[in-house]
């Protein structure tokens, strides 16, 4: 099995990653780059305004992904007992650009300056997590956002911290992560071109260009029609985003490197903001977070509302659509959202992401979110934690979500931390807006590879006041059922065989009625950021004869 697994992981990745990939354990990086650069004149502050909370306490303990620790001496930038997420986060030094005060309201300008010249001291290349390309990627942006803001530095710290970013761009661009693509990439690139603008002399000349081409390659592929991220995690899609208002906003500071040279001038980045914009708007629930599809969680990448106010202050016009009813299908990207009275939905009917880069992916096919007004209802159960876990598989898996398992396997094969084997694929995807009910209808493929070739199809309906959500599954199985994981405001309980309610706060209430199907209500958890678990309650529905058939009813607004 473990063969079997490798080889339908390993056919489709790019011949260019598997080079990568036999390459990148035996190549060292040249570390002899020592031409003391100077810096380019800057003529604007550059980045979204700051909305993180300092994650530096005044005690000096860092919390990161819900979890505190203190660094004691240098062995701690690399503490073995620490989650690898934890460590990343650790190195980005994303907190010295967040809200300028630690709790108690003292400035961490001071603070900021100690801890650089603390990593630079206690880091040397090429050794630990602080030196791998993607943390060295969002640590280079990071600085020189802050350097741009923060002049005065006395000398002797300045010239400490410049030589540092300009050995840790020159690593950078020998560690392209050619074997990962994806968002990864995109940061590399994109690192590479804030250097590449901040100095000024030849090492910072070959990095605008290496950057800028890699860049105006990776947005071809990595940006969908329809405006999403083609890796469908909107916590990545947000992250990116807001790397493309970066770009727009580091060519206002530094208009003597124009970006129009490589392909990426304003017109087009402006254009590729707003289209997504315009998909997160449409990821976007109610309460103004982002839907948990895939790899995501809240908190660690800004908002809509955050990331439009950003545009707004780039000059950009976003003219989103009012969140009136209707359908919309986002066709590259495989999801359809649906807004009816005070009813919001978001629907999976898409691949788990590219074939070559599905490392972000759920199990999740034919899932769906779903909101009335502000108060989210069914919710994927989210992403607390990254690494290789049964708890990692298990949030990863299709029993984590809100659709059918079959026979208790997932619908696609997933395996270690990121590997996906054999995945499903969506089929006969149909969206009716015109009748009564508003329908929408797909099916997957994904458990065909089991010995029935089972296929699940599903139906959802939107009345004015319902949403009817029908399942079936064709061929031969011994067990499948759907499931419906609540916000954890939710209160559930089964009344009868057949019958039940959903009671909130402020007089929320929603009856459903199972008319196929055998239901029972399970414990389950829901994570909407990393380190956080939450007890909520799940509906299951054991498909009878084939079939299950769910109907929410609620008040219409």
């Amino acid at each position: 099995m473990p063969i079997l697994l490798y080889w339908h992981t390993l056919r489709h990745l790019k011949l260019a990653q598997l080079a990568a990939r036999a390459t990148r354990k035996w190549k060292r990086p040249d570390l002899g780059l020592q031409t003391g650069q100077r810096r380019r004149a800057c003529l604007a502050p550059i980045g979204i305004r700051p909305w993180r909370e300092c994650a530096l306490d005044a005690d000096g303990r860092f919390t990161f992904l819900n979890e505190a620790r203190a660094l004691r001496n240098a062995a701690d930038w690399n503490m073995p007992d620490a989650p690898k997420l934890w460590l990343y986060n650790l190195h980005y030094f994303d907190w010295i650009n967040a809200q300028r005060a630690h709790a108690d309201g003292a400035d961490i300008a001071g603070d900021a300056a100690r801890w650089i010249t603390r990593w630079i001291a206690e880091n040397p290349a090429p050794r630990g997590n602080g030196w791998e390309p993607y943390p060295l990627s969002l640590r280079i942006v990071n600085w020189i956002k802050w350097l741009v803001r923060e002049p005065a530095i006395d000398a002797a710290g300045a010239t400490a911290i410049l030589r540092s970013l300009e050995l840790q761009a020159h690593v950078l661009s020998q560690r392209l992560e050619n074997d990962l693509l994806g968002n990864h990439l995109f940061e590399n690139a994109k690192a590479l071109i804030f250097a590449g603008c901040f100095f000024d002399g030849a090492p910072a000349d070959t990095w605008f260009a290496r950057g800028s081409q890699v860049l105006d390659e990776e947005l071809g592929g990595q940006i969908l029609p329809d405006g999403g991220c083609f890796e469908l995690s909107p916590m990545y899609h947000s992250i990116m985003l807001e790397g493309i208002l970066d770009l727009l906003s580091l060519q206002q500071a530094y208009p003597d490197r124009p970006l129009a040279e490589h392909g990426l001038g304003r017109p087009r980045l402006e254009q590729i903001a707003g289209l997504m914009l315009g998909w997160l708007n449409d990821m976007t629930h109610p309460d103004g977070q982002i839907a948990l599809f895939n790899d995501a969680a809240m908190r660690i990448a800004a908002n809509l509302a955050m990331l439009k106010r950003y545009a707004e202050r780039l000059g950009l016009t976003v003219p989103f659509p009012s969140r009136v009813d209707g359908v919309r299908a986002m066709s590259a990207s495989g999801f359809v959202r649906v807004d009816r009275g005070p009813s919001s939905a978001i629907l999976d009917v898409g691949k788990i992401g590219p074939d070559h880069v599905p490392g972000h992916g759920h199990a999740d096919t034919l899932t769906f979110e779903w909101s009335l007004g502000e108060q989210r209802v069914v919710v994927n159960s989210g992403t607390s934690l990254y690494g290789e876990s049964p708890e990692r598989l298990r949030q990863r898996g299709t029993a984590a979500h809100n659709t059918v398992v079959v026979d208790d396997q997932d619908s696609s094969e997933m395996w270690r931390g990121f590997r996906v084997a054999r995945r499903a694929y969506p089929r006969d995807v149909h969206v009716d807006a015109l009748g009564e009910p508003w329908t929408v209808s797909a099916a997957h493929d994904g458990y065909r590879r089991l010995p029935g070739r089972s296929l699940h199809r599903r139906r959802w309906e939107f009345g004015v006041n319902s949403l009817l959500i029908a399942d079936q599954v064709e061929g031969e199985y011994a067990v499948a059922r759907a499931r419906f994981h609540f916000h954890p405001r939710i209160e559930v309980a089964l009344c009868g065989a057949c019958e039940g309610r959903l009671t909130g706060a402020d007089g929320f209430a929603v009856r459903f009625l199972i008319s196929r199907g055998r239901p029972w209500l399970e414990d389950s958890t829901y994570h909407p950021e990393f380190g956080l678990s939450i007890r909520n309650r799940c509906l299951v529905v054991e498909l009878e004869h084939a079939e299950s058939i769910v109907t929410f009813t609620f008040a219409r607004s």
